[in-house]
């Protein structure tokens, strides 16, 4: 069920994806995954609440479903949804946590680090994911230490240092960085 307006910031993690805002962490193999899980419990797990059948027990068909729907939406690399996500790839686990959220069609989707310990390949991969969602009207709010994922992603940056804002960029000073800093290489 969505939330109309956020009256008041969510004080659960609950009421943050009941409004429709859903966090991928910065460390996934502690913090994003249970690894000795399948990639479909983990694919499956955020909307376990949704799909239950009679409010009280797992339904099986809509847990097969998302996992179908997720690996050939973001073509997770595994060879079945049985496989334990720990012997995925990096850029492989990054993509299981967002599909976890994808398939509950967030409004914000919050990204810490999305890109951090994977492969060129699945940056790109990523990269056109988070391009898309935006397109489609999801409100992408990331953290990156990698300028170049900044640069050619971000809309508007806001720079922090030591805890405080120190500075805000327009996508047009962002474009203008990133004219100089490829002339520059």
């Amino acid at each position: 069920m969505r939330c109309g307006p956020l009256r008041r910031p969510p004080r659960t993690s609950r009421e943050a994806i009941a409004a429709g805002i859903m966090l991928a962490p910065e460390d996934r193999r502690h913090t994003g995954l249970i690894l000795p899980m399948s990639v479909k419990t983990n694919l499956s797990l955020a909307s376990l609440r949704r799909d239950r059948r009679n409010g009280l027990f797992r339904n099986g068909r809509a847990e097969n479903r998302v996992a179908r729907s997720m690996i050939e939406l973001l073509r997770i690399k595994t060879s079945n949804d049985r496989q334990l996500v720990r012997y995925l790839s990096g850029g492989n686990q990054q993509k299981v946590v967002l599909g976890k959220w994808l398939c509950l069609a967030p409004k914000l989707l919050l990204l810490d680090e999305p890109t951090r310990g994977i492969d060129v390949g699945a940056k790109e991969e990523i990269y056109k994911l988070i391009d898309q969602l935006a397109r489609q009207g999801v409100a992408i709010l990331f953290a990156s230490s990698e300028m170049d994922e900044v640069l050619g992603l971000a809309d508007r940056a806001l720079v922090m240092h030591e805890g405080r804002l120190s500075g805000e960029l327009s996508r047009a000073e962002l474009r203008r960085g990133s004219h100089h800093a490829t002339r520059d290489r």
